[in-house]
Order: C-alpha cells, then structure tokens, then sequence
C-alpha cells in the first residue's frame, strides 16, 4: 500500500496549481471588477480629447489660454418662433439670461437676446460662457443639462429654444458615449454567451469563457483607470468602447482555440491534466504570435500626432494583454478542474477518434481539385471589391454629423445658421504680435469672414498679453462645413503673409481642418509601420519569408474589398454623409492585426502537420483541423465588433461595420479558400528558405 501514498500526493499536487490559478483570478475579478464601471471617470470625451497633438490650431489654444481668465466654453442659447418673435418671447430670454447669470458655471455677464436680422426677427440668440474648470466643480455636461432644464420653466408657448454652441456638443457626446459600460457591455456580453452556447451545445463551458472574458476585461479596466488617472494614458468613450469589445473579442478568439485543441486531446485518451497540457503547449506559440500582433499593430498609433489615436493604442494594447493572460492562465486551469465535465451534456468518449467536419472536409476537396482556379477566382472578386473603395468619402465629417440620433445640439445648430451668421458662436480665433494686430486684422478680411473684431480689455482698449493680440474672426458659413474650412484656408494664407506677425488661425473649424490634414499624414505613416511589424513577427513564426509575403498580401487585399463593400453599404444602403477620416487607419490596423491572427492560427496548424505528412497533405489537414474553430472565432469577434452600432456615434457604427464585415471576409474567405489554396498550389516551396522547404517527402506532388 505504501506505493500508493506517492501517487495520491503526486495527484493531490496536480489539482493544486490549477485551484490556485482559479482563485487568484477570482480574486482579481473581486478587487479589478468595478473598475470597469468607473472607466467613463476618467474618460474625456470634449474635443481636447481628439486634438492633433502638433499643430497650428492646438498653438493657438496653447496662446489663447494667457488670455483667458477661466477655462470657459461657449453654449448659444437659439430661440425660434415662425412668423416673428413676440415681446413675451423677449422677455422671457431676459429672464432666462438674468438666471443663468446667477448660476455659479457662468463665467461671463449675463446674456443677453440677440435678435436676428430679419425685418420680423423670427430667431435670437444668447452666448453663454461655461466655465467647466476643476476650480467652478462643474462639469460641462451637467451645466448644459441644468441650462436645458432652466430655459425648459414658463417656457411661452409655440417658442422652441435649444442649447447648440461647443459646449452643447461636447455634453451630448458625452450622454452618446454614456452608454459604454451598460448597454455596450451588456450586448457584447449576450451576444458573446449566445455564439458560445451555439458552438459548443453547452451550458458549462459558455460560463466559463465568459468568466475568462470578465476577468480579463476587470484586470484591463483597472491598469487603465490606474494609468488614466495618473495622467500617463489619454481615455476617452471610443477608446473605451473598443477596449470592451477587444477584450471580449480576443479572449473568446483564444479560448476557442485551446479548447478546440483541448477536446482533441480528451478525445485521444488523455487525462485532463494532460489534455490541458498538451493543448497548451500546441496553442500558445499561436496564441501569443496573435496576441503579440496586434499588441504591435495596435502600439503603431502612438506614432500619430491625434491626441484620441494615440490614447487608443496603449489602451487597446493592455486590452489584449489581459486576454492573453486570462486566456492562458484560468482557462486552462478551469478546464483542468472541470474536465470532461465541461462539455455536459455532451459526452466526451476516451479514445474515440476525431470526427472530421464533412463541410471542411469538402473544402479541403475543393482546394486540393483546383487549387489555382480557386485562389485566382477569390482574388479576383477581391481586387473587384477593392476598387470600389475610391469611393469611400473619408474626408471627413462635420460635427453635426457625428450623432446617428437627433439631439438638440444639432438643431440648435440648424436653427442657428438659418438665421444668423452660421459662424458666430465658434469664430476662427487669431493670435498675432501686438505691434502688428491692425495689419493681421485687415488680412483676416477675406472671403467667407464675416466680421473682424480685435478682443478688448473693460476701458475698450486692445488687449495685449506679452506682447500678444488675440483677433476673432467670425466665419459666414457653419464652423463645421467644407466651406468653412475652405475659408481658413484662404484666413491662414492671408494673414501668414503679414511679415513679423507671426500670425496663427485657431478655433473649431481650424482644429476640424488640421485634424484632416494630421489623418492623412498618419495614414501615410502608420499602415506602412504596420506592415513591417506584422510581417516580421510572421517570419520569426513561421520560419520563412514567403509565406509571411503572401500572407500579408492576401490581408492587405482583403482589406481593401472590405473598405470597397463598405463604401458601397455607407454610401447607398445606410446614406450616411461621409466617414470619419481616422475610419480607414483604424479599420486598417484591426483588421490587418486581428485578419492575421486567423492565417497564424491556420498555417501554424499546416506547418505542424507538414513536418509530418508533407506540405500539401499538411494544408489539407490543417484546415479540416482548423476550420470550424477559426470560423467560430471569427462570427464571435465580428459579432463583438457589431455591438458597437449600439452606440448612436458615426465613426463607431462605420468602424462596428467594417471590422466586422473584413474579419468574416478573412475567416470565411481568405483563410479558408485563398490561403490554402495559394499554399497547397505552391507547395513545400512556401516555407522558403526554411529546411521544410527542402525537405521531400513521399508525396511527389511536394
């Protein structure tokens, strides 16, 4: 019986590590979990969150700050009433000005109506000044809230009265994005448990992939808010958004993947801490080259000069980390725990041989047939697809335009432009040396400014601060349209030209204008860093530099059908008036950095079964082998991706579209017709200049 005692302990033992693991993430989940919750604390969502970190306009706010005495932001209080406004009109917004006066966010005198300029004045306006500063304690959503709430008492009747201005947009933004950590959460969370309870025909097993999800996403949220708060990272509701859904999105990619391997082990005869071992050790040289993938694709924009690009990577970064780790760690040690109970009510037989998909079975058929008619017909409809996205209308989108819903920022907007001059409460703001201000004053005098004013002390003198003149230039045209910007265009050229003024154009329209411009120069500058980095950790996988070439081939095409498709679905299905320009670079990096994580999945299977049987009976195995769980993986993140159009934001339904319509593109499509096919028409040469490229086996068609 002695001989007994050892193996008891030595079983005792391989129960240990798997129950520590499990608890020290049920640890994590308790302490990290409402972090997720308090994420949207530390998230700015005003437009300094989306600044261009170097450029004339972010200059000018830096200037402007010496000559402001808070930190105040402009709301336009807009009264319409058809047919003319009455004196009741009149003198409730004299009412309504004398209150928002005494509200303590109020940082300048007590507004005052301002008919417009009809002979029957049918409009008039108010400008506010926020001050949202730290030292007011207020926040700027919650003084328009309360401005909205004031104008909405004895309101007269047929009057409409709206809250438009910066400070109007920024608060309904901010309500847009309010919805990151409930609703967005909650849909990817369900949509995710729905996928998993399809795929595996389980109750158990959708748990505790969920829990994986949720324990990663907790350890995520709480690196965060930690470096968020502290200042180090930059946060706002996008990139919060796009962290929940990567985060769910990648840990269930990767726990597909290890319990596909994990149910192949069982179902070879192995004990469940073996099973869990050698499906470990198979999957996480894929898994960490995904991971590792995108971590690099995502880091690529910290080299943009977009405050909001910039913030996303390290945040999107930490996302996949976590995925990684829970992925690795509980995972393994609940499936360990639960064994081949997991997959109740489906019974896991020991020793049963593998069963073989009849659909990929009949795929791999229809590669090895006609593997070149095959990867030339899909590239064909690729490069077809592609072409259309010339038509994609990526320059950009005015302000108004970013909410999918109607909100009263945006009427107001509407009404103001109807009736005044459409620029006056988001004038284009100059700074220039004092001795020179009426030169600049009379060059800011072009086409499409309405009015030139130099800013005034209280006696009515010019107001020079170290040496300094702030002019405000008043645009004719609504600050956040095409040909405003044209009109700061023709404003810089001007009043450059003034020698030893040293002249600068700020303001809404400009900060719109130079984020444009910013976006193209990192489109010219990241995709290609992308690229590089992708294609060398592809190499350094799989061993070869052919291989990696066409690999990234194949998704950069992919690509480009995916922005094709979606040009034709924005343009004529959904009529949406253009697209964000950050839309392409970051459906660029996600979908070339999340669309190769299916082709490493894939061709690490081949390249372990051509070691073995040959590299065209290899692809063929590896793909039967692969791909159900890669398809899975890919309607699970596509899915995850989707949930971002719960959000009535532009650029996140366009970005949930195109994220979503590529990765199915590159799961169902690339990965299982063109990649295979390419490799099994090219054959052992794909592995060039790695010894498996020289390596002959019995099959001669090697």
């Amino acid at each position: 019986m002695a001989p007994e005692r050892p193996k008891r302990a030595v079983a005792r033992l391989r129960w240990l590590l798997p129950a520590l693991l499990a608890l020290a993430w049920l640890a994590v989940g308790a302490f990290a979990g409402p972090f997720a919750g308090k994420l949207s604390q530390v998230a700015v969502n005003d437009g300094s969150a989306f600044l261009p970190s170097t450029a004339e306009s972010t200059e000018v706010i830096e200037l402007r700050a010496a000559f402001e005495d808070t930190d105040a932001t402009v709301a336009q209080v807009v009264a319409e009433r058809p047919g003319g406004l009455e004196g009741g009109d009149f003198a409730y917004l004299a009412a309504a000005g004398e209150a928002i006066a005494a509200l303590p966010f109020n940082a300048g005198p007590a507004p005052e109506p301002i008919p417009s300029g009809e002979a029957a004045p049918e409009a008039a306006m108010m400008i506010v000044l926020i001050d949202a500063s730290e030292e007011a304690g207020v926040d700027e959503s919650d003084a328009v809230a309360e401005i909205r709430a004031l104008l909405a008492d004895d309101r007269p009747e047929g009057l409409e009265v709206l809250v438009a201005g910066q400070a109007a947009l920024g608060a309904d933004l901010g309500e847009a994005f309010g919805g990151v950590d409930g609703l967005l959460l909650l849909v990817a969370a369900a949509v995710v448990a729905v996928i998993l309870v399809l795929v595996y025909r389980s109750p158990l097993l959708p748990i505790l992939v969920l829990l994986s999800c949720g324990f990663a996403l907790a350890a995520a949220s709480a690196a965060v808010y930690a470096l968020a708060d502290a200042g180090v990272i930059d946060l706002n509701g996008q990139s919060q958004g796009i962290l929940f859904i990567l985060v769910f999105g990648a840990a269930t990619d990767y726990a597909l993947l290890l319990v596909a391997r994990f149910r192949e082990e069982l179902s070879g005869g192995a004990d469940r801490f073996a099973a869990v071992r050698k499906a470990l050790r198979a999957t996480i040289e894929p898994i960490a080259a995904s991971a590792g993938t995108v971590i690099l694709g995502v880091l690529c924009l910290l080299f943009s000069q977009l405050e909001s690009n910039r913030g996303l990577g390290p945040v999107a970064a930490i996302g996949i980390g976590a995925s990684f780790l829970a992925a690795t760690t509980f995972l393994p040690a609940v499936l360990a725990l639960f064994g081949r109970s997991a997959f109740w009510p489906r019974r896991m037989a020991s020793g049963a041989a593998p069963r073989r998909s009849r659909l990929w079975s009949g795929v791999a058929g229809l590669v090895a047939r006609r593997p070149r008619a095959v990867w030339l017909t899909v590239a064909a409809g690729l490069v077809v697809a592609a072409a259309f996205m010339t038509q994609l209308k990526a320059d950009g989108t005015t302000q108004t335009d970013v909410f999918l819903t109607e909100v009263d920022s945006v009427a107001g907007q509407e009404l103001l432009a109807e009736h005044f001059a459409a620029g006056s409460g988001a004038p284009a703001v100059i700074i220039a040396n004092a001795d020179q201000a009426e030169a600049v004053a009379s060059a800011a005098e072009v086409d499409g400014v309405a009015e030139v004013a130099l800013a005034v002390d209280e006696t009515g003198e010019v107001r020079e601060v170290d040496g300094l003149v702030e002019i405000e230039a008043v645009l004719e045209d609504a600050p956040d349209s095409d040909a405003a910007m044209d009109t700061v265009e023709r404003l810089r050229e001007s009043v450059h030209a003034v020698s030893g003024a040293d002249a600068k154009v700020g303001g809404p329209t400009a900060i719109q204008l130079d984020t444009l411009n910013v976006s193209e120069r990192d489109r010219a500058l990241i995709i290609p860093i992308v690229l590089v980095v992708i294609l060398l950790v592809l190499m350094l996988l799989l061993r070869s530099i052919l291989a990696p070439l066409l690999l990234v081939a194949t998704v950069v095409v992919s690509f480009g059908a995916t922005m094709g498709v979606s040009a034709l679905v924005f343009n004529h299905l959904l009529g949406f008036p253009g697209a964000d320009p950050t839309v392409v670079l970051f459906g660029f990096v996600f979908l070339v950095a999340l669309g190769i994580d299916y082709n490493i999945f894939l061709m690490t299977r081949v390249r372990e079964e051509s070691a073995r049987l040959g590299t065209r009976a290899g692809t063929l195995r590896g793909l039967v082998a692969t791909g159900g769980v890669i398809t899975s993986a890919g309607v699970v993140l596509a899915a995850t991706f989707s949930a971002l159009a719960v959000l009535p934001i532009l650029f996140l339904a366009q970005i949930a579209f195109v994220v979503a319509f590529g990765v199915l593109l590159d799961a169902v499509i690339v990965r299982s017709l063109l990649v295979p096919a390419l490799t099994f028409d090219i054959g052992r040469a794909v592995w060039w200049p790695s010894k498996l490229a020289r390596r002959v086996r019995p099959d001669r068609r090697e």
